[in-house]
């Protein structure tokens, strides 16, 4: 199974999509720095057409030019307030700037006080009227005004329409931005895409899921039959399930099987600081959905903006998580014309989740999506396959046995971690040691090149001897796997065990096994060495866990009786959920078993001594022990038999 997604057809569109026809490009200015410009520029192109109609070009000569022009029998006539002199000119002259140019007919000078010149002798020898108005007519005070206003009520008037297209934008959702202009255009008409959609054929693993969805399918191809019958489709399917099950693999399958567009998102890109957005990007999500409906809308990690509503204090982000909610909730609710959309959404936690969310009528059904069982990993094993190519002999059957508990995605990074080996050892095909060693280096990890001393070397052999040999005297216990004192990750040493089937129910006998089998190691080195070191840092944790499950969980131990005394959610305070003195016995009970175990794997371990040296000399020569290897150096005979 893959898990890609289709991609984004636009960069600020916070889901993806796919057999949806393409959203026109939106016009944008630029953000902050192209209303700036955008400003200065009115502005400018403002004043300067003002300037060209104000009359202000008017130009003020010298007292010297003005005399020229009187001499010259020039002026055609004259106003004087004062010393201020206007006048107009019979013939146009040109500017009298040194960098003017252009010319003028109308004047403005003024006459000094020291003029001792006969003025007024002069003008009427060369018939100059001297009227009683101004030759050049000045503007009025509200005209003085408007032109002085005129360019701030511009800047004003762009700062409005800007800031209603930022409102509409963050009402919106998704408009572009700050920076967002023009209208949508129409929808257009769905066009196919290039390239084959995914459909149930690239699924595997999970039969009865598909089979839950098939009927989601069938309605969105054939909604008339539903309807005749008074039937209505679902408005929602919540797929729930641990991660890497392929559960966005499963809702692309559905849109591709029925043929409709699908819409994808992540719940938390809906989520910004600025409340209110989130909720506006859900109307547009849905907006383009029911443009194109019937259609799919699929919310990955739900639980981000799903969780059970009044559990904190409604600031920030809060706020805006529970405004995201009640919009998903009004769209699946009907109100809104949602009809033809299917909401798919996908989450881990499905224990968290509101429950206005879950009900029905909004998501009317939870399919859980559970890791594959041996038959569907190989399944999947072979669709991850179909374009790598294989050795004759690949058993990929054999692959499935040894990675119970494995999803989809995990064994997808199988697939290819078995390609790289092989490309990296130079090989044109895939072959069952690639495999094998891309499933040693997936489980137990990468081996590191460290030296290490002797006597320490010895003791990881006999501590992995010791795992492994009791692994194989215990009936019913996992079949030793591997055996390797190789450095990988943070371990000297690593003893793989798996079932031969698919478990899904323990009993109190494999489980107490499982705890004698991880002490083994610390056991080893108690009664070979006398020393405990902190190499079995992880065996104790691993045992942990399971006791206290058994004890405060399980039900596997008669003082505390069959309840329920340590919570499954590990967020939940271990102290808070159930009384001291019910801990007190927890506590006391999980050290009795424990003890128990270790006094039975040390017991084991020295009754079994030769075996134990001969196991552990088989790993010094070799230092990795296959299954067959490991039981034949032991000397013990599988206790269970390969389900074939």
């Amino acid at each position: 199974m893959s898990n890609s997604v289709p991609p984004r057809q636009q960069p600020q569109d916070p889901w993806r999509s796919e057999g949806a026809p393409p959203k026109p490009p939106r016009r944008r200015l630029g953000g902050w720095g192209g209303m700036i410009l955008t400003a200065l520029a009115v502005f400018l192109i403002t004043n300067l057409l003002l300037s060209q109609f104000s009359g202000a070009n008017t130009p003020t000569v010298s007292y010297t030019e003005f005399e020229r022009q009187l001499q010259a029998n020039n002026i055609s006539k004259i106003y004087s307030k004062g010393d201020a002199i206007e006048g107009a000119l019979r013939k146009e002259q040109t500017v009298p700037k040194v960098d003017g140019k252009g010319t003028y007919t109308q004047f403005k000078t003024e006459r000094p006080v020291f003029a001792d010149d006969n003025l007024w002798a002069t003008l009427v020898k060369n018939k100059v009227t001297v009227t009683a108005a101004p030759v050049v007519q000045q503007r009025s005070f509200l005209y003085n005004l408007m032109i002085s206003l005129a360019p701030i009520l511009l800047l004003v008037a762009l700062w409005i329409f800007i800031g209603r297209r930022m409102s509409k934008s963050l009402a919106g959702g998704l408009g572009g931005g700050l920076g967002g202009f023009g209208r949508k255009a129409p929808p257009k008409p769905v066009v196919p895409e290039e390239g084959k959609r995914i459909t149930f054929e690239d699924v595997a693993g999970i039969d009865e899921v598909e089979a839950e969805l098939s009927e989601v399918v069938d309605f969105l191809k054939r909604p008339e039959a539903y309807r005749a019958l008074g039937a209505r489709m679902p408005r929602g399917v919540l797929l729930a399930g641990p991660p890497g099950t392929g559960k966005t693999l499963l809702a692309r399958a559905v849109a591709g099987e029925a043929d409709v567009p699908f819409f994808s998102a992540s719940a938390s890109e809906f989520i910004e600081m600025i409340v209110g957005v989130g909720a506006g990007r859900v109307r547009e999500l849905f907006a383009e959905a029911r443009k194109v409906a019937p259609a799919i809308v699929f919310i990955d990690e739900i639980d981000t903006i799903g969780r059970a509503r009044g559990a904190a204090g409604g600031f920030g982000g809060h706020d805006e998580r529970e405004q995201t909610l009640n919009q998903i909730l009004t769209e699946m609710d009907g109100f809104s014309g949602s009809e033809g959309v299917v909401v798919i959404a996908a989450t881990n936690r499905p224990d968290v989740l509101d429950p206005a969310l879950t009900r029905p009528g909004r998501f009317d059904r939870t399919v859980h999506v559970s890791p594959p069982d041996r038959p569907g990993r190989e399944a999947i094993l072979r669709i991850h396959t179909r374009e790598v190519p294989l050795e004759k002999g690949v058993d990929l059957s054999q692959v499935a046995r040894s990675t119970p508990g494995m999803t989809g995605a995990e064994l997808a990074n199988l697939a290819n971690e078995a390609a790289l080996l092989a490309v990296k050892r130079g090989k044109k095909a895939v072959g069952q040691s690639e495999f094998s060693d891309a499933l040693e280096k997936v489980q137990l990890g990468a081996a590191r090149p460290l030296v290490i001393p002797p006597e320490e070397r010895k003791r990881t052999a006999y501590h992995e001897a010791g795992h492994a040999l009791l692994g194989m005297l215990q009936p019913g216990a996992d079949p030793v796997r591997k055996i390797t004192i190789v450095p990988r990750g943070r371990a000297l040493g690593v003893t793989l065990s798996t079932p031969d089937s698919d478990r899904y129910a323990y009993t109190e006998e494999y489980l107490r096994g499982r705890i004698i089998g991880a002490l083994g190691g610390m056991a080893a080195e108690h009664i070979v060495f006398g020393v405990i070191t902190t190499g079995a840092e992880n065996d104790l944790e691993q045992v942990t866990n399971l006791v206290r499950g058994m004890v405060g969980r399980w039900g596997m131990s008669d003082r505390v009786g069959p309840l329920s005394a340590i919570p499954n959610d590990p967020q939940q305070p271990y102290g808070l959920s159930a009384a001291p003195s019910t801990l007190d016995v927890v506590d006391s009970e999980m050290r009795r078993i424990v003890d128990e175990c270790y006094g039975t794997a040390c017991r084991l371990l020295d009754t079994h001594r030769e075996q134990l040296d001969a196991l552990a000399t088989a790993l010094l020569e070799a230092e990795t022990l296959e299954e067959a290897e490991a039981y034949a150096a032991a000397g013990i005979p599988r206790l269970s038999k390969p389900d074939v």
